[in-house]
């Protein structure tokens, strides 16, 4: 039959794809052999499920770097083989006397009689003790004796060491859970942010309100609360690096992951609801806001970038801006003026406590300025503390304080201006540490001190009046 062109050239084709089939199928198979012998070599480098957990691939997996840490294999114990019919072996073990004369002669003539009790063994043997081994061997190996076992009586401190170095299992004792929760939420740092919030809500320009400045107060504990907690459980491989951050409840092991995890959840969602529902929607978004920037930004840089320190100095400067919110419901220039008095105050305050633990950081691998850029992190410092004394100027010009405040204000800007220059000029551990102390309570100075020097507060009806009417207002008056 002849065939037309169309015909051939459909052959053709169809000839020429089973070819590529073919040896596709070839090397599909051989590539399958290679990646099962490869992982029959080294299934470490297999992705597991740890590589596809979240937490895990952005904080411990690196796949293709030097981090991989394969435990030595195990030696297997040579085996010992005995021949039972040498009694050389048998004649190494020495039988240990006993103290007592009486029992060690009443010892030997059992052990004689039951020799001549049993047939084949001869008593004619010098070697009391070989014959004892001969005679136990024959019987078992069981050695039946009047011996008093030399029993060791261990301490109570030292089965309690013991036990301390052993794995156990979990308990939480109901007692311990307040000490707990409190490291966990860092109790101490709490209370600044709370301060720090109570502070923006106090130097607003309305009238105080005292309900509505205690569920500001209580929502942003438990903001900070939260975020703390989600922080701990981020950083328990590397706090267990370091003397600071090693006595921490996730790292001892006083408290499960899921029990922090739900520890921060049941702070997190009542706290920004009850800002955003109970106070305004603006706070509420300031709160979660923070807790995102705390734990999505602040703590994954700290192991990138030297930015960290400026991430969370934005972090700690948003808590007043909340409290001003808070009773504003406005974010306004006076709102903004409160979060730069944080925001520049933890660069001396952070930069001096980093100084020293720069040990510390390096060895949980925290890329801080004290230990990569040690004469930025000096600059920085004497920068910020000299411009605490220029925003203690502003706050007057802004209409939030009266002109009062950057007199008042100016020996203890000026004295920890002093102090930062000290350290960047000498830069060790006692100048470090001279301008941290001054930051605890330099801090609450200053904002006491804007708020003894607050701004009165004007009445509604005489803001808007004009000046003519507000003038003859004041002559009537």
């Amino acid at each position: 039959m002849y065939k037309t062109p169309c015909s051939r050239l459909s052959g053709l084709v169809g000839v020429s794809v089973k070819q590529i089939l073919v040896q596709n199928v070839t090397q599909c198979n051989q590539t399958a052999r290679s990646l099962i012998q490869l992982h029959k070599r080294d299934p470490s480098n297999w992705l597991t499920y740890q590589h596809l957990t979240f937490l895990k691939r952005q904080y411990v997996a690196k796949n293709n770097s030097e981090l991989h840490q394969r435990a030595a294999p195990k030696p297997t114990p040579a085996l010992t083989i005995v021949d039972e019919r040498d009694n050389s072996v048998e004649r190494q073990v020495q039988r240990i006397p006993t103290i007592d004369p009486v029992v060690t002669e009443d010892l030997s003539q059992s052990e004689n009689i039951t020799s001549k009790a049993q047939p084949g063994i001869s008593t004619s043997e010098p070697d009391t003790d070989d014959a004892a081994l001969q005679k136990d061997s024959e019987s078992g190996g069981v050695v039946t004796s009047d011996e008093t076992p030399h029993v060791h009586v261990e301490t109570d401190e030292a089965k309690e060491a013991r036990l301390d170095r052993q794995w156990k299992q979990l308990k939480v004792d109901v007692a311990d859970l307040p000490d707990i929760y409190a490291k966990l939420a860092k109790i101490k740092l709490t209370a600044l942010v709370v301060t720090s919030a109570a502070a923006g809500f106090a130097m607003a320009p309305v009238a105080f309100d005292p309900l509505a400045f205690f569920v500001a107060s209580l929502g942003t504990c438990l903001a900070s609360c939260s975020a703390n907690a989600i922080n701990q459980y981020f950083e328990v491989p590397f706090d267990s690096n370091m003397n600071r951050t090693k006595n921490r409840p996730l790292v001892r092991g006083q408290i499960s992951p899921l029990h922090a995890v739900s520890f921060a959840l049941a702070c997190g969602i009542p706290g920004v609801a009850l800002l955003t529902l109970a106070v305004n929607p603006l706070t509420g978004f300031l709160g979660a806001l923070n807790i995102f920037l705390y734990t999505c930004c602040y703590t994954p840089l700290k192991r990138h970038s030297i930015a960290n320190t400026w991430v969370g100095a934005v972090v700690g400067a948003i808590p007043p801006i909340m409290g001003w919110t808070a009773a504003t419901g406005c974010l306004d220039q006076g709102a903004l003026l409160m979060g730069g008095f944080l925001y520049s105050w933890q660069f001396p305050h952070f930069n001096a406590l980093s100084w020293n633990l720069r040990e510390d950081y390096s060895r949980g691998g925290y890329r801080m300025m004290s230990v990569t850029h040690p004469g930025m992190c000096k600059r920085v410092a004497l920068r910020h503390s000299v411009g605490l004394i220029g925003l203690s100027t502003l706050a007057p010009v802004l209409d939030v304080t009266t002109w009062t405040f950057p007199i008042v204000s100016l020996p203890i800007n000026l004295y920890i201006s002093y102090l930062a220059f000290r350290f960047y000029r000498e830069g060790d551990r006692g100048s470090a540490r001279k301008l941290f102390f001054c930051s605890l309570w330099h801090l609450p100075m200053l904002l006491l001190l804007a708020l003894t020097c607050k701004k009165p507060r004007r009445d509604p009806e005489e803001a808007a009046a004009p000046p003519a009417a507000s003038s003859a207002l004041a002559l009537q008056s």
